[in-house]
């Protein structure tokens, strides 16, 4: 008999770890991704001509001013967006972590998950050429993470009302 628990809780050890790698493996690669784009390769003087072709062959020919506004926002689109998916792998990953919790902990934790990759985004970004870190980019960046928060939030509120109460 003691060989048979010995077994069984070596199953549930390893369905636990596979859990926990589960649960925060978007995060790690959101994260990966975030480092990545944030070389020097990713910068405005590099993105510039790729998103003009993009653009132009979808939408026809700009002017080179226009495409000055048209590029800020699209790259500051990215920022917004991006971070409002990190900010739902971080929530993810502490729902999954923290299933005992109220949900307003899990949001907390995943808003403060993405200030935090945010910033040091940005730190390292102040330290590469043709790349600045702004505390208006990290703001940006919290700003779609809540965004997608709130969504989140009101779906969860409208669809699935039961999964917002505190479980035991």
């Amino acid at each position: 008999m003691p060989e048979r628990a010995t077994a069984l809780d070596h199953r549930t050890h390893k369905r636990d770890a596979w859990y926990w790698a589960s649960a925060w493996w978007p995060v790690l690669l959101s994260i990966a991704i975030v480092t990545t784009t944030s070389s020097v390769y990713f910068g405005a003087p590099y993105t510039s001509h790729p998103l003009r072709f993009l653009f132009q062959a979808f939408f026809g020919p700009v002017s080179d001013a226009e495409w000055e506004t048209i590029h800020f926002v699209i790259r500051k689109s990215g920022h917004f967006i991006g971070y409002g998916f990190i900010g739902l792998a971080w929530l993810r990953a502490w729902w999954m972590t923290l299933r005992r919790s109220l949900c307003i902990t899990n949001a907390t934790l995943a808003l403060l998950g993405c200030a935090l990759t945010a910033s040091c985004d940005e730190w390292h970004q102040s330290y590469l050429p043709d790349r600045t870190g702004s505390p208006w980019d990290v703001l940006l960046d919290c700003c779609g993470a809540l965004t997608m928060l709130l969504l989140v939030y009101l779906f969860m509120r409208l669809f699935r009302p039961k999964w917002l109460v505190r479980r035991n």
